[in-house]
C-alpha cells in the first residue's frame, strides 16, 4: 500500500481494536515492511494519536486513552448500528441525552455515504420511540452505579419511594437494566437482606463505599429478566394485581408502586392498577388504604383475604373502642 494518507487511516482503524497488534501482522495487513509500520506509528503519534508500545513475545502496538476523543473509524455495519442506537437514546429517560444523541447523529449521517445512509432514514423510520414525558434520571447517578457494578462495590444512596419518602439504602448493586421507558438497578439490599428493584430516577446521591463484595447468586438469568420479573426462585411468587380505583390516575400515580403502564386511567374520575409483580398482597393492601378512595379488588385473592383480614381488624379495634366509652359512661 504505497499511498501514505489511505494506509495511516488503515492503520489506526486496525488499532482502534481493542488488542495489541505485533508489528509483522500490521506489515503484513498492510503490505509494507515492519520499518514503514514503525514509521507510520510514529506519524500516528505526531499527530495525538496514543500509540502505546509494549516488548515481549506478546507485545505489539495498542491505541490507549489519550486526552482528546480521535477520529474513530467504523465499518458500515457499525455505522449504522452507532445511527440506530442514537436515535434510540435520543428518547430515553437520561437527562440531557436526547439533545446530545440528535447532535452527534446529525454528525454521523453528514458523513454516511448515501447507500448506508438511506439504511439509516429505512430504520429509522421503523424504529418506535418512546413518547413519555416522566421522570429522567441524571447520567451522574447512572455513571457512578455503574462503576459500582463493574467495580462490585457497595454503594449507599438515598432512595424515594412512590409516595416521595426518603430512606437511605446500602446495597451490593448487579446490574443496570432498562425496561419500560425505566432506568432500574438491580442489587442486594445488606438492611432489607433481601433482592431489591430500585427505579435510577429515585436514586439520589449515590456513594460508593469501597467495600468490595463477592456477587451473590441472582434469582433470574440476569438483572433484565429480574427487572422483567423472569425470576428463577419461585419462592417469592408473583402476583397479578388488578384493582379499580374511583379517584384520578394523577392523584394515584406513584403511590402504589406502580410503573409506567401499571396504573390506566379509565376516566377522569377512575383509573385502574393492573400489573403482574412480586409486591406482597399485604403492603399492597395497607398501600390501598392509605389512597383515602374507594376501590374494588378483581384479583388476585390473596390481595381480598388480605383487605378481610385488616377489615376484621379494624371492626375488632371500633368494637373495643367502643365498648370501653360505654363502659367509661356507665
Amino acid at each position: 500500500m504505497n499511498d501514505t494518507p489511505a494506509r495511516l487511516l488503515r492503520l489506526l482503524s486496525l488499532l482502534q481494536t481493542p488488542r495489541d497488534w505485533p508489528g509483522s501482522e500490521l506489515a503484513e495487513r498492510l503490505g509494507v515492511t515492519d520499518r514503514t509500520v514503525r514509521r507510520d506509528i510514529d506519524r500516528l503519534r505526531e499527530l495525538g494519536y496514543p500509540v502505546e508500545a509494549t516488548m515481549g513475545a506478546a507485545g505489539g502496538y495498542r491505541l490507549v486513552a489519550g486526552s482528546a476523543l480521535p477520529p474513530l473509524l467504523v465499518e458500515d455495519d457499525e455505522a449504522v448500528a452507532i445511527a440506530v442506537g442514537l436515535r434510540a437514546a435520543a428518547g430515553y429517560a437520561v437527562t440531557g441525552i436526547e439533545e446530545a444523541s440528535v447532535r452527534a447523529l446529525t454528525k454521523l449521517e453528514q458523513v454516511l455515504p448515501a447507500k448506508l445512509r438511506r439504511r439509516v432514514r429505512v430504520l429509522g423510520t421503523a424504529l418506535a420511540l418512546p413518547t413519555d414525558t416522566g421522570p429522567t434520571v441524571d447520567p451522574e447517578v447512572l455513571t457512578v452505579l455503574a462503576a459500582a457494578v463493574t467495580n462490585r462495590e457497595r454503594v449507599r444512596f438515598t432512595y424515594r419511594d412512590g409516595a416521595g419518602a426518603e430512606t437511605r439504602r446500602h446495597a451490593e448493586p448487579v446490574g443496570l437494566a432498562p425496561s419500560r421507558h425505566r432506568w432500574y438497578l438491580v442489587g442486594y439490599d445488606i438492611e432489607r437482606d433481601d433482592w431489591r428493584i430500585y427505579r435510577a430516577d429515585r436514586i439520589e446521591r449515590p456513594q460508593p463505599t469501597a467495600a468490595r463484595f463477592t456477587p451473590r447468586e441472582l434469582p433470574a438469568a440476569d438483572p433484565a429478566a429480574y427487572v422483567a420479573g423472569r425470576r428463577t426462585d419461585w419462592g417469592t411468587p408473583t402476583f397479578h394485581f388488578s384493582v379499580t380505583i374511583h379517584a384520578p390516575a394523577g392523584r394515584v400515580a406513584g403511590r402504589l408502586g406502580d410503573d409506567q403502564g401499571d396504573l390506566v386511567a379509565i376516566d377522569e374520575h377512575t383509573c385502574r392498577l393492573d400489573a403482574r409483580r412480586d409486591d406482597s398482597p399485604e403492603w399492597l393492601a395497607h398501600r390501598l388504604i392509605s389512597l383515602g378512595a374507594d376501590f374494588e379488588v378483581h384479583q388476585p385473592p390473596e390481595l381480598i383475604r388480605q383487605l378481610r383480614a385488616v377489615s376484621v381488624r379494624l371492626d375488632r379495634a371500633i368494637g373495643n373502642s367502643a365498648g370501653a366509652q360505654a363502659q367509661r359512661g356507665n
